[in-house]
């Protein structure tokens, strides 16, 4: 029986038991999921910037990956590093999930109609820039929990609103609880946001042919753009960047910011491609970005570029 490694959270449980469905209805393979608790899981309340650990949501299904206690693994692509651990391969990126971000609040308002001081809830740096950026009299404050914590602390009064990917919400039908949908034009997505990877063992070709066909090409070359930005300039999940990456007219485009903590300061650029050098393009993207001064951007968020100077 295929084993499928996953996190405890709803959420990662109905993206393992929709791959593992998945591979059921194409290849007629009993497939069984391995609940694995990541560093993640087990501090909840530890900030995630704050944590040595790399890929503080993946590291421990990795692990079993290598330790040969399950077959594949489910992640949500926004919470993989860009360095993968020798042996291992994310063999299949299914179709994308819509990527944008949304607010879930307590009353039903949308950001510009909330009160001054009002507190939003979220432990993305990214986000929290961003949403500085829009409404810079709100008291934006780090959330850590899945989904369903967050939802419950607005609906508690702890936090007036919440941020997060409309994504998990849809996947939890849960989408009407989002008062407001962020356009990419608001608000840039976190790179990977929406998709989903199943990584294997490079050796293990039997479980390598079953998930291939569960990989969507442009899915693949948008996410794999944004990772390839993410790269270029040395950051992690934990960096104030936003990507956004889509097939249009048959190109490739991909959108990028990076911005200082507060949101003041941003640097906004834009690239089109092919869907065959998604790679380059996003290395392309984020050459052109670290030249407009991005690197200081990160610098001022705590993420020093090493290798450039500010």
């Amino acid at each position: 029986m295929l084993r499928i490694g996953s996190r405890g959270s709803a959420l990662a449980l109905w993206q393992a038991h929709h791959v593992r469905d998945a591979i059921e209805r194409e290849h007629g393979i009993r497939a069984e999921i391995v609940v694995i608790k990541t560093s993640g899981d087990r501090l909840p309340d530890t900030p995630i910037a704050g944590m040595s650990v790399k890929g503080v949501f993946i590291k421990e299904l990795e692990d079993a990956l290598i330790g040969r206690r399950i077959d594949l693994a489910v992640h949500s692509m926004k919470d993989v590093p860009t360095e993968i651990p020798p042996g291992l391969e994310i063999v299949a990126i299914t179709k994308r999930e819509d990527p944008r971000d949304c607010l879930v609040s307590r009353g039903g308002a949308r950001l510009e109609a909330m009160p001054a001081g009002a507190s939003v809830g979220t432990t993305s740096l990214r986000r929290q820039a961003q949403l500085r950026r829009m409404r810079g009299d709100l008291d934006v404050r780090d959330v850590r929990g899945n989904v369903d914590t967050r939802l419950r602390k607005v609906e508690s009064g702890e936090f007036d609103a919440a941020v997060l990917a409309l994504a998990g919400l849809t996947r939890l039908g849960w989408a009407s609880r989002a008062t407001q949908i962020f356009e990419p034009g608001e608000m840039l997505p976190a790179v990977g946001q929406g998709a989903l990877g199943i990584e294997t063992r490079c050796d293990d070709r039997e479980t390598q042919t079953l998930v291939a066909s569960l990989d969507d090409a442009e899915t693949r070359a948008a996410v794999t753009a944004e990772r390839a930005l993410l790269a270029e300039l040395q950051g992690g999940c934990q960096v104030p960047l936003g990507a956004w990456g889509r097939i249009e007219n048959g190109a490739l485009v991909l959108d990028a910011c990076v911005l200082s903590a507060d949101g003041a300061e941003s640097i906004r650029e834009c690239a089109r491609g092919t869907i065959e050098n998604a790679e380059s393009l996003g290395r392309e993207l984020g050459e052109k970005l670290l030249a407009a001064g991005a690197d200081r951007l990160l610098q001022l968020a705590g993420r020093a570029m090493p290798g450039h100077s500010g």
